[in-house]
């Protein structure tokens, strides 16, 4: 429940890498990079402040829609659970910015995209044997369980 959600607009800084975890769950991985934009009065103009990474990950479905969709350089929004990790290599103390993905999306503000919806695969069709008459308790939850997902 107390999870830290975030959003975060920024580039692709790394190719997607694509892997199946040990569960066989999909996951892909990249490292997003959010620079701070400020505005400069001396010159009037907008210049770059400093730039925070992210590592994304994202499981299932989406790690598969990230790997054939995100390229480096692609201007991206993403929404998810920030997790900081501390880790301890070479003796020296490092922490990382992990984002676990809900969703992402391209940063629509600074370029074009073309959507592809992904059809999940279709089960068989069982036929039953015999098919006990509806009960009105009982329309309301077959309807829901037959209706695709969006």
């Amino acid at each position: 429940m107390n999870e830290t959600l975030v959003t975060v607009v920024g580039n692709v800084a790394t190719p997607p890498d694509f892997r199946e975890a040990a569960n066989g769950a999909a996951v892909s991985r990249f490292r997003l990079a959010a620079t701070v934009r400020r505005w400069d009065r001396e010159r009037a103009e907008w210049t770059d402040a400093y730039t925070s990474f992210y590592t994304v990950w994202a499981w299932r479905a989406l790690a598969a829609n990230v790997v054939g969709s995100v390229t480096v350089g692609e201007p991206l929004i993403v929404q998810g659970k920030l997790r900081i990790q501390e880790q301890e290599r070479e003796g020296k103390r490092w922490l990382s910015a992990d984002i676990d993905a809900l969703s992402i999306g391209h940063d629509l503000a600074r370029g074009t995209s073309a959507f592809r919806r992904v059809s999940p695969a279709v089960a068989q069709a069982v036929t039953p044997l015999a098919t006990p008459a509806p009960t009105r308790a009982s329309v309301g939850r077959d309807v829901a369980e037959t209706a695709p997902s969006l």
